[in-house]
């Protein structure tokens, strides 16, 4: 009989073990009644009258699918993602006054109503742009108006997927080829505008550039600038002949006997 009890008597208490995992706490349940201590990870022993409810402290995912009623008065199917956390100093009250199934009892509704409330301030359009993460804020700040007083801390709200019907994703189409034409038909305008503007400052440029020299050109220049290239036509090694007044331009003709070609004279 005593080794019957000694076989007995370990599994037992064995079977009254409770492991609380990593990423976990425990909250006792004893005689129906929720205690007020969170234990951490770890191996509990409870009683015949006792349970440990395990109750996550990670951020958990809810993933749900929606239909969203937009401003004009469209239905826009969605994929969403919840992501929300347990409030470890507030789990024992979440259990007292919901009970183990917070997400079906509150998460669930109160997501249904607030992205419904939400969605219906904002256009189709917006979901697909910079809008979007706006709604997605409103969103989470409503949430967390009714959940974090739980203990539920929402974290962050998702619109992963959006399906919008046929008839408006090709209206946004359209508008946003529309602008994307516009603004290249800008840019082209812009540079054609610059262009011109070089050309006009080229233009003044070159003017100004002429009545310098014509306003410089006087007749005591003219007779320098010919003195200077009767001297640099002196260093020459051809035969020339020059004929020239001392002020004018000078004529110039080459030997045909020297250079090898038929006389040629310019001015």
């Amino acid at each position: 009989m005593k080794q019957l009890l000694t076989l007995v008597l370990p599994l037992i208490t064995l079977s009254s073990c409770v492991t609380v995992k990593q990423n976990e706490v425990g909250v006792k349940r004893r005689t129906g009644t929720i205690e007020d201590k969170v234990r951490s990870s770890g191996m509990y022993t409870v009683g015949p009258w006792s349970s440990i409810i395990k109750v996550p402290i990670s951020t958990i995912n809810l993933a749900t699918n929606a239909d969203l009623p937009t401003k004009e008065g469209l239905t826009v199917q969605s994929e969403m993602s919840i992501l929300y956390r347990i409030d470890r100093a507030k789990i024992p009250d979440l259990l007292r006054n919901v009970g183990e199934n917070y997400e079906e009892v509150v998460i669930s509704p109160v997501f249904r109503s607030v992205v419904r409330d939400v969605s219906a301030r904002f256009n189709a359009k917006d979901l697909h742009t910079a809008e979007r993460a706006n709604i997605e804020k409103t969103m989470q700040a409503d949430m967390a108006k009714y959940l974090e007083p739980r203990g539920i801390i929402v974290e962050g709200v998702l619109l992963k997927s959006v399906k919008l019907p046929k008839e408006l994703t090709m209206a946004i189409e359209e508008r946003l080829r529309a602008e994307q034409e516009a603004f290249r038909m800008q840019f082209v305008l812009d540079r054609e505008k610059q262009e011109a503007e070089r050309k006009k400052l080229e233009a003044a440029g070159i003017r100004d550039a002429q009545k310098i020299i014509s306003e410089g050109l006087n007749p005591l220049l003219i007779q320098w600038r010919a003195i200077e290239a009767f001297k640099e036509l002196s260093k020459s090694n051809n035969a020339k002949v020059i004929i020239t007044d001392g002020k004018s331009p000078f004529l110039m003709q080459a030997d045909p006997v020297v250079s090898g070609k038929s006389p040629a004279v310019s001015q």
